[in-house]
């Protein structure tokens, strides 16, 4: 099954990887996908659209991009915005265990690029 996940080079569902190993039972990649989540060697990525991919994890806690458009998935961490979770969480009496973050938007590939602004009219005029 890790051969299976090591195949992948986008995010997978369950469901795909039940198919790229027919001969293990549903049941045992659920339980396999969610020990390996448990024990950081593949992360859950939620989507926007409530649907829930997985991939190889980087090892260290991450936080995600997430194209909305392609599915591309960019990993970042940032220690400042992790301490101020902690702080959020202690602020508020909570006792954090863990969190994720991802931020859905659209991939360098796939957003719009800005043109260039068009010239005042004033100086359109000139021109002409």
């Amino acid at each position: 099954m890790l051969d299976a996940i090591g195949a992948e080079a986008a995010p997978f569902t369950v469901e795909e990887l039940c198919a790229a190993v027919p001969g293990v039972g549903r049941a045992t990649v659920f339980r396999t996908v969610r020990l390996l989540q448990e024990l950081d060697v593949v992360c859950r990525l939620p989507l926007e659209d409530g649907s829930v991919r997985y991939q190889l994890s980087a090892g260290d806690h991450h936080h995600h991009l997430i194209c909305s458009n392609c599915g591309r998935v960019s990993e970042f961490n940032d220690p400042a915005l992790d301490r101020l979770i902690q702080e959020n969480a202690h602020d508020a009496g909570f006792r954090l265990d863990g969190h994720s973050l991802e931020l859905y938007g659209r991939c360098a590939d796939c957003a719009p690029h800005p043109q260039a602004p068009s010239p005042p009219a004033a100086e359109r005029g000139r021109r002409a």
